[in-house]
């Protein structure tokens, strides 16, 4: 039975079509993470997560690398809200809410350094999300991974939004290790 339930989740959590996401921006965020199975995917970025972050220091943390804007510290603050922001969407057009959902300004966010906090705890709390939204979606029926909802008038489904997310975080991973020159060797924690 478990292996049933694993099929089907495996068959639900694939690759989105091209029209399960209205907007350019989240196509390109998909189209940029290798895999088959998102899940899969989200698990390997916990791994690399943790093991990026705790190969910074201090100095790097907090310091701007030219030519971005933010520390390193507000990159992971600003995936932690991403995080946040993405599994709230999924919760509800999984639940089949069509209301359509306004944007969020990140740049907003990261500008007021709200919660930036200590690195160390920062790294746990996204960790934690990321792992919160992997169990939502492990929960929710194949059919629900199908559903559509519009965020700013752009429609999106829940399967595309676990890929955009997917895609958001490995994004601002390859930028964090381009600004440290620290690149994981993510090869022992490939999904055979």
């Amino acid at each position: 039975m478990k292996r049933v339930v694993r099929m089907k989740v495996a068959v639900a959590s694939r690759r989105p079509e091209n029209d399960e996401s209205s907007h350019d921006y989240h196509r390109e965020l998909i189209a940029a993470v290798n895999g088959i199975c998102v899940l899969d995917v989200m698990q390997q970025q916990q791994h690399w997560l943790c093991e990026l972050a705790s190969s910074l220091s201090t100095e790097q943390v907090d310091r701007i690398h030219a030519p971005y804007t933010w520390t390193i510290r507000q990159v992971f603050e600003h995936c932690a809200n991403a995080e946040r922001v993405f599994g709230y969407r999924m919760l509800r057009f999984a639940a089949g809410d069509t209301t359509d959902i306004p944007s969020w300004d990140e740049n907003h966010y990261a500008n007021v350094r709200f919660g930036l906090g200590n690195f160390g705890g920062l790294v746990t709390e996204l960790g934690l999300l990321r792992q919160t939204n992997m169990l939502l979606l492990r929960r929710i029926v194949p059919a629900a991974w199908g559903r559509f909802g519009t965020v700013d008038g752009h429609r999106i489904s829940v399967r595309a939004i676990a890929w955009v997310s997917a895609g958001h975080l490995q994004h601002h991973l390859r930028i964090v290790e381009q600004r440290t020159g620290t690149m994981m060797d993510l090869s022992r924690h490939a999904i055979k």
